[in-house]
C-alpha cells in the first residue's frame, strides 16, 4: 500500500519529525515501511535513511508499507505526517 505526500513544512523533514516517522514504523514488527523520494527508496525504520532523502518543502514523498499490518502502519504514518504538519496527501 502507498500514499504520496507533498511536503509542506518549511523546514522539510528534519530530525524531530523523522524520529516520529521512524518510531511509528518500528511499532509494526511484521510490516516493512519505506519512504521514496527523488528516485531513492529507504527504510522508514532508519533515522539516517529518512534524513538522507534531504526532503524540503515542495518535495513529494511516497510512503510504502508491505506486510501483514500494512494498512494499519500506513494509516499511522499518514497520521504522523498530518499531525506533525509535515505534508498533505498529494493525489
Amino acid at each position: 500500500m502507498q500514499t504520496t505526500f507533498r511536503i509542506i513544512d518549511e523546514d522539510g523533514i528534519h530530525a524531530r519529525p523523522a524520529t516520529a516517522l521512524v518510531n511509528t514504523a518500528t511499532k509494526f514488527k511484521s510490516t516493512e515501511a519505506f519512504a521514496e523520494a527523488k528516485g531513492k527508496k529507504v527504510t522508514l525504520k532508519s533515522i539516517l535513511g529518512v534524513l538522507s532523502l534531504g526532503l524540503e518543502a515542495g518535495d513529494t514523498l511516497t510512503l510504502i508499507t508491505e506486510g501483514s499490518e500494512e494498512a494499519e502502519a500506513l494509516s499511522a504514518l499518514q497520521e504522523v505526517m498530518v499531525k506533525e504538519g509535515l505534508g498533505e496527501v498529494h493525489e
